[in-house]
């Protein structure tokens, strides 16, 4: 949850910057947003708290994983709303859900619970991607 918010903490203004947007179909309510990660970065830690418990050998890969993953979800919202590189933020975007896939996997060697933890994350950044693309799209 410190990543959320240090990330909430540096980009101040960014639900307002998010309403001046052309936003596209299924954009949802900017009250959304901080239900949704708070969500998210709940199962995040309880899932990776069920992997660093664990004495299995694939402990460290996953949880390495799971913190690049982690900045790079961090570094997103300011390429997107700090620097309003639309463009760079999808396409970093699109890393990081490969990055969250690649942890799921790997959480899933070690244990089964803790990567079905991260399938919401990894329905919300497919999700994400939609909209990044479409404000791209749609603002530039």
């Amino acid at each position: 949850m410190g990543t959320g918010t240090l990330a909430n903490l540096l980009t101040q203004g960014s639900m307002e910057t998010y309403q001046q947007f052309q936003k596209p179909p299924l954009s949802p309510p900017a009250i959304v947003f901080p239900i949704v990660w708070t969500i998210l970065f709940i199962l995040m830690g309880i899932s990776a708290y069920q992997i660093y418990v664990s004495d299995l050998d694939c402990r460290r890969p996953a949880l390495i994983v799971f913190g690049v993953q982690l900045a790079f979800n961090f570094l997103w919202s300011i390429f997107f709303f700090n620097l309003r590189a639309y463009l760079f933020a999808f396409l970093w975007l699109i890393l990081l859900w490969a990055l969250v896939l690649a942890m799921i996997l790997l959480f899933y060697r070690c244990r089964r619970s803790a990567a079905l933890l991260q399938i919401p994350y990894l329905l919300w950044v497919t999700f994400a991607v939609y909209l990044s693309y479409s404000v791209w799209m749609l603002n530039r």
